[in-house]
C-alpha cells in the first residue's frame, strides 16, 4: 500500500531529527507549515523537556500588523518572508545569531525556502 504524503513527510522528519538538535547557544529553528499558516520556533533540545525559546507565526499579533499594511494573505510566500524576518529580529534581541535549520521533513521549496532565506537576510546564520 502506498504511503500517504503526510506519512512520508513524518518519516523524513525523523531522519532529519536524528542528525539535527538545538543547543542553548545554537537553537533549532523549526518550521511547521499548514495549508493556511506557517509557524517558526526556536527550540533548545538540551533541556529535558525540549524548551521552546520563542515562536512566530502568521497568527501572531506582530505579523497581523505588518500583513494588514501590506495586504498579505497568511498562506503566501510573502507571509513566510515576513515570519522569517520576525523570527530573525526576535532572535537577535535575545542574543541568538546562529541556529540549526529543521525543515520538519518539508521539501526546501516554496514557503519553507522563503522563510529560511528571509531569516538569513535578517541576520541568522544557519
Amino acid at each position: 500500500m502506498k504511503k500517504k504524503k503526510e506519512e512520508r513527510r513524518k518519516k523524513r522528519h525523523l531522519r532529519i531529527r536524528k542528525k539535527v538538535s538545538g543547543t542553548s547557544t545554537r537553537p533549532r529553528l523549526v518550521v511547521y507549515r499548514s495549508e493556511k499558516h506557517i509557524y517558526a520556533s526556536l527550540v533548545n533540545d538540551e533541556e529535558t523537556p525540549c524548551k521552546v525559546i520563542m515562536t512566530v507565526s502568521t497568527l501572531s499579533a506582530e505579523f497581523k500588523k505588518i500583513s494588514e499594511e501590506k495586504n498579505v494573505k497568511s498562506w503566501t510566500k510573502e507571509a513566510a518572508k515576513i515570519v522569517g524576518q520576525l523570527i530573525a529580529e526576535r532572535a537577535k534581541k535575545e542574543g541568538i545569531e546562529e541556529v540549526v535549520f529543521d525543515r520538519s521533513g518539508y521539501k526546501y521549496i516554496g514557503r519553507v525556502k522563503e522563510l529560511a532565506d528571509s531569516a538569513r537576510k535578517g541576520g541568522l546564520k544557519f
